[in-house]
C-alpha cells in the first residue's frame, strides 16, 4: 500500500493535533489521565511507522533484488528506525519521569533525545557536505 504525500501529511496531522488537544486538556488540569495515555496518538503514529519501515527494509529480501545500487538507501533507513527507537525511548522515560514512576533526574530522560539530535545533525552534515565519486 503506498501512500501519496497529502495523504501522509493529513495522516501525520491528526495524530498530532490529537496529541496537541490531550496534552492541553491534561495541562489545564481538566482530565486526569496517566501520562501514558496522552502520549499514546504519538506511540500510534511511531508504530505505523516503525511497521511500514521494517516492510520496506524487509523487501530486500524479494529473489532478484539487487542490493548494490540500494545500499545507502538501507543505511538511511536503518537510522530512521534507530531515530523512532530513540524518540519512542525518550517518550517513556519522560512518561515514567512524569508519572513518578522512576525518580531519576531530567538530563538522564534526555539522553535518548539528545543523542538523536546528535544523530540527525550527523545526517544533515553528510547530506550536505557529501560528495558522490562516479
Amino acid at each position: 500500500m503506498k501512500m501519496s504525500l497529502a495523504q501522509r501529511v493529513l495522516l501525520s496531522m491528526v495524530f498530532v493535533l490529537i496529541f496537541l488537544v490531550m496534552l492541553v486538556l491534561k495541562l489545564d488540569s481538566k482530565i486526569h489521565w496517566n501520562w501514558f495515555l496522552i502520549f499514546l496518538p504519538v506511540w500510534t503514529f511511531d508504530t505505523i511507522l516503525i511497521f511500514m519501515l521494517v516492510v520496506k527494509m524487509a523487501g530486500r529480501c524479494k529473489p532478484g533484488y539487487d542490493p548494490r545500487h540500494d545500499e545507502h538507501n538501507l543505511k538511511r533507513r536503518l537510522w530512521y528506525l534507530m531515530a523512532l527507537l530513540l524518540k519512542l525511548a525518550f517518550c517513556l522515560t519522560l512518561c515514567s519521569r512524569l508519572e513518578r514512576l522512576t525518580d531519576v533526574w531530567l538530563s538522564v530522560v534526555c539522553i535518548p533525545l539528545w543523542v538523536l539530535l546528535g544523530g540527525a545533525l550527523v545526517e544533515l552534515g553528510y547530506s550536505v557536505f557529501h560528495y558522490r565519486r562516479d
